[in-house]
């Protein structure tokens, strides 16, 4: 068997996505599935699936999926989440015995909001306490995970293979609008359950298959505000930079992925719409630190939609389709096909050009 660190796969890592325009909800069965034909992708070193509208019946309320090392853990954190939340509901996060995933850790599921008592003391918005109460349970309470933290949608990830993972989790009992997943093949870093995709914070979730060669200096920038990267594994700070982009400052979609996958200089310089060529002098400028270097195509799940995103010089494959409502992305073309055989209009998108698919107002 190989182990980590001894093979190296550079075009590693294996992803894929569906999309309802319409909101029709589809069984997580279906997106495990398309993992099927790019197992080789994978090293079973990490799988994961991310699936929006899947809560509908607490849908107000954030769904915060957490790993414990320990039982004691569990009940410490549960205390800290006591003083910031309303917990409407505490369970273990229901699995599925099978021989191909091995030493998990306990995995708890709750449904809780922010008590506006602590929001109006700590002058938050509830987005920003959630954010922040994510971050401090990672950084300061060891053995103890958030890997969720969104409303309405959930993150499902094990050391393991993608369509092993699937089963463990029990994704055929799931239903969403919309659905993400990731095959692991790791080169730098660690294969552990913390470290598997989708990295996700609030309802932003990232798939990537790729290497960040300014990982260091994409994370010591978004750190400056309050982001802070424990989970081993570069992807992570995508998912950070996407919330910091969007939410914090307010960028567009197509915005943000000019910050991450930014023009090249000659090709601003070469821009006729005046107004456009200063809006993208000002994103590469203002936002130097955040260009992501290196090889990746990624999904950026959010609620109500998702955005593909190849690097710049396209430098690692990724495939799009439709077929009625619904639109499919994925490393492989045989992966869409497993989802929809009959899928129309195959094509692969450019570098750094985002593919953004919403669902339509009022939908999910």
């Amino acid at each position: 068997m190989k182990i980590e660190g001894q093979v190296r796969i550079p075009s590693g890592c294996a992803i894929a996505a569906v999309i309802s325009k319409e909101g029709n909800r589809m069984s997580g069965e279906m997106i495990a599935n398309s993992m099927k034909p790019m197992h080789d992708r994978s090293n079973g070193l990490g799988g994961g699936f991310a699936g929006y509208g899947i809560y509908p019946e607490y849908r107000d309320f954030y769904a915060l999926h957490l790993f414990y090392n320990s039982r004691s853990t569990r009940k410490d954190c549960e205390v800290f989440l006591k003083e910031r939340f309303e917990i409407v509901k505490s369970e273990i996060l229901p699995t599925r015995k099978i021989p191909a995933i091995t030493d998990e850790p306990v995995i708890w599921r709750y449904f809780v909001a922010p008590l506006q008592s602590v929001l109006t003391s700590m002058q938050l918005d509830e987005k920003e306490f959630v954010a922040r109460t994510v971050m401090k349970i990672n950084t300061d309470m060891p053995g103890a995970y958030v890997f969720s933290s969104g409303k309405n949608m959930g993150t499902f990830k094990a050391v393991g293979f993608p369509e092993d993972v699937g089963v463990f989790y029990r994704l055929d009992e799931y239903e969403g609008y919309s659905w993400t997943a990731h095959g692991r093949y790791p080169t730098n870093t660690p294969g552990w359950w913390g470290g598997a995709h989708p990295f996700t914070l609030l309802d932003y979730s990232i798939v990537h298959n790729g290497e960040i060669s300014s990982y260091d200096a994409n994370r010591r920038f978004i750190e400056m505000f309050g982001y802070k990267c424990t989970l081993q594994t570069d992807t992570e700070v995508i998912t950070y930079i996407m919330d910091y982009l969007i939410r914090v400052q307010g960028l567009t979609l197509n915005e943000a992925a000019s910050v991450i996958a930014a023009p090249f200089w000659s090709t601003i310089e070469a821009k006729t719409d005046e107004a456009d060529k200063q809006k993208h002098l000002f994103l590469r400028t203002a936002f130097s630190n955040l260009l992501i270097t290196g090889p990746f195509s990624i999904v950026f799940g959010f609620n109500g939609g998702m955005m593909a995103l190849n690097d710049r010089l396209k430098l690692r494959s990724m495939v799009v389709g439709e077929k009625d409502d619904k639109v499919f992305i994925a490393s492989e073309e045989a992966a869409i096909r497993v989802m929809e055989p009959d899928a129309q209009n195959i094509f692969a998108p450019a570098g750094g050009e985002p593919v953004i698919v919403k669902v339509k107002d009022g939908a999910f």
